[in-house]
């Protein structure tokens, strides 16, 4: 059976769960390497033994994304084990505090800025370096829902993932003619570590099925399957794109 990604290597921030561990998981699958980057070590190196007991290759690197020494570091390492990058899969991202806009600290507004927008531009800069100087490549970002629609009580998230969209759309057009292209996936509510305390009980769980159509939560590995396309030649000629895997979320 013809894997769609044999050979390619795959860096996945924020791999060692949730929504990046899926795609590390299906990325290995598929055939690719994948280093899998984030700060908690024991999670990352579960993630990285599991592709390995089925049968992928995976090697973890701790990362602070909000860091260039570190992202740098992690592009580094990735080519000198595996000899290339082919894929960048920019996930990392925390949710930050809950807050009204008005009581957000300025602490908590740039724990989330820093690793949520900042890390990506730091991922992107350092994995296009290397991707210019070889003449291709494919970046996936991860946006949300809350890359094109408000919502209550998390500015600097919502403020992020907008930012991730407009990010992505600037870097796609410079880097169109260098071979490099460049998109983002925008998911909607996913049964995610991160969603959990949105998920705590009956009320929460009938107010957030309200927002999907479709009348459930999707999985990480349902993005997975977006991301893992995108990265592959079937979508050789999406460029630029937020794409949504939200249930129909922001048809609304």
């Amino acid at each position: 059976m013809t894997r769609s990604l044999e050979g390619a290597v795959a860096i996945v921030t924020g791999g060692s769960q949730g929504i990046g561990r899926a795609c590390a998981q299906l990325y290995a699958r598929e055939g690719a390497k994948v280093v899998i980057a984030n700060q908690n070590v024991q999670r990352g190196e579960e993630a990285a033994a599991y592709i390995r007991s089925d049968g992928g290759e995976a090697l973890f690197v701790p990362t602070d994304v909000s860091q260039a020494d570190q992202v740098e570091d992690l592009v580094r390492r990735t080519v000198n084990t595996f000899g290339r990058l082919d894929i960048g899969c920019n996930n990392s991202a925390i949710q930050g505090d809950e807050c009204l806009t008005h009581e957000c600290t300025e602490e908590n507004w740039d724990r989330v800025i820093d690793v949520n927008l900042k890390g990506v531009w730091l991922c992107m800069k350092f994995e296009i370096i290397h991707m210019l100087g070889v003449g291709k490549g494919v970046i996936i970002n991860m946006g949300s829902v809350d890359s094109v629609v408000g919502w209550p009580l998390i500015p600097p998230y919502v403020a992020s993932k907008h930012g991730i969209a407009g990010l992505t759309r600037a870097a796609a057009l410079e880097y169109a003619a260098q071979g490099i292209r460049i998109n983002a996936v925008g998911p909607g509510v996913i049964t995610t570590p991160m969603n959990e305390s949105r998920l705590r009980d009956p009320g929460d769980i009938a107010r957030m099925l309200a927002y999907e159509p479709i009348g459930r939560f999707g999985t990480a590995e349902e993005v997975a399957e977006l991301v893992v396309w995108l990265s592959s030649d079937a979508a050789s000629f999406v460029h630029g794109a937020l794409l949504m895997v939200d249930g129909g979320f922001t048809t609304k």
